[in-house]
């Protein structure tokens, strides 16, 4: 090597060139010679590595070899080679010129560094992207591990590239550095308070990729895409993206659908308000007319026997509709939307099901129907209220009922 290294030297002084001139040119030409060495060098090592890990790719059952790939792990480990080459040949090529000589070394140094840390992190993404296609860890904030460990990986890696530029023992830089550590944590504030939240997510299991979330405060409601150190990606149902703090999950309050998925069925719980002024007790004719509506017929005539034979047998004066025990259209009301949802075929009869009257405000009295569907998709949940809605809304005028709606301009004609 050291023959080689002067050949070009030797040559030019035989040609009766001056010893400067000579050791430029002599520089020159091993710089270039090492230059078109160190690509040959690469191009045959990524093609080599390429090509085993195509042909163990092909043979093995398992898909992770592929996402190596894909990831670029092989051409990055290929450039190891090339790199340890240049390390070694740059004392022989600038061994006259040792002010060019030291910092170029310190830079193939740092570059050996960051290779280091640029593969390291493609075979963690391989690794994410592995563990994404197994159900058990679908749901997991894998990016956010990684990214934390990147973090720390290249805050160690530059670290170690200003001890190695610098010449100053790896211990005592840190304990100079330790001056200094509070401005880094104000610094990576963020990335501190998204590391220990991510964390506190995947314990409590708080949040999963594909859960659907409500976050009203940031405008969030739709499935979540991703969970990064950071932040946590949003996609909403209108398709637009909504990021938000990771940290803001365990500071905030958030609404997670997750419970209702895993579960048989979708909640309904909504009401209509009536008009009081609309409701009344009921006279004999007026239960009569009501027992022709078949879902409320038998009720009626076991509630009519035990309410004739109450009165009958306490000697009530039924001249005064007051007197005694009463049906009222309200109740009779009631009644029929509890049973309507009871026979409805959308309504899961396993989970809880309900009418109720609330409590009586300045617009009426609120009637809330409380029960679950069993198809938990939105569009075919929002059919599903709908045509309840538009049965119980349409049934009012039966039970000689009203909605209370605010006046409007066809309520002052005359």
């Amino acid at each position: 090597m050291e023959s080689i290294s002067c050949y070009f030297y030797n040559l030019f002084l035989s040609w009766s060139v001056s010893d400067s001139t000579a050791k430029i040119l002599n520089m020159i030409i091993l710089f270039v010679a090492l230059l078109i060495l160190v690509f040959i060098v690469d191009t045959i090592t990524r093609r080599l590595l390429r090509l085993f890990f195509a042909q163990l790719a092909g043979k093995t059952k398992t898909n992770f070899d592929d996402i190596l790939i894909t990831n670029k792990v092989p051409r990055n480990i290929a450039h190891v080679i090339p790199l340890i080459v240049a390390f070694e040949l740059i004392p022989f090529v600038f061994r006259d010129y040792k002010f060019i000589l030291n910092p170029l070394s310190k830079i193939v140094g740092v570059a050996a560094i960051i290779l280091s840390l640029w593969i390291v992190r493609s075979i963690l993404n391989a690794v994410k992207d592995y563990l994404k296609t197994l159900s058990n860890f679908k749901d997991k904030p894998i990016d956010s591990y990684i990214q934390v460990f990147m973090i720390f990986a290249w805050l160690t890696g530059i670290l170690f590239s200003f001890a190695y530029i610098s010449n100053i023992p790896m211990l005592r830089f840190l304990t100079g550095l330790g001056a200094i550590s509070a401005v880094i944590i104000l610094i990576f504030k963020d990335t501190i308070l998204g590391f220990v939240a991510s964390i506190q997510v995947s314990i409590n299991d708080m949040v999963r990729i594909g859960d659907w979330i409500t976050f009203e405060k940031y405008g969030a409601d739709g499935d979540v895409c991703e969970i990064n150190l950071a932040t946590v990606k949003v996609q909403n149902f209108d398709m637009t993206i909504t990021t938000i703090p990771t940290y803001a999950l365990i500071s905030d309050s958030f609404q997670n659908w997750r419970g209702m998925q895993n579960s048989g069925g979708r909640r309904i719980k909504r009401s209509i308000i009536i008009d009081m002024n609309s409701i009344k007790h009921l006279k004999e004719n007026d239960i009569n007319e009501l027992k022709e509506i078949h879902l409320i017929t038998s009720y009626l005539e076991k509630r009519q026997t035990e309410i004739n034979n109450y009165n009958t047998k306490n000697n009530i004066d039924k001249s005064v509709l007051i007197n005694g025990r009463n049906l009222t259209n309200i109740g009779v009301f009631r009644k029929y939307i509890e049973t309507y949802i009871e026979n409805h075929s959308a309504i899961n009869k396993d989970m809880f099901i309900m009418t109720r009257q609330l409590k009586p405000t300045t617009q009426g009295l609120p009637i809330e129907i409380y029960a679950f569907s069993k198809d938990k998709r939105w569009q075919n949940y929002e059919y599903i209220i709908a045509d309840i809605f538009d049965h119980i809304l349409a049934s009012v005028i039966y039970f000689d009922l009203e909605i209370f709606e605010l006046p409007n301009s066809n309520s002052f004609k005359v």
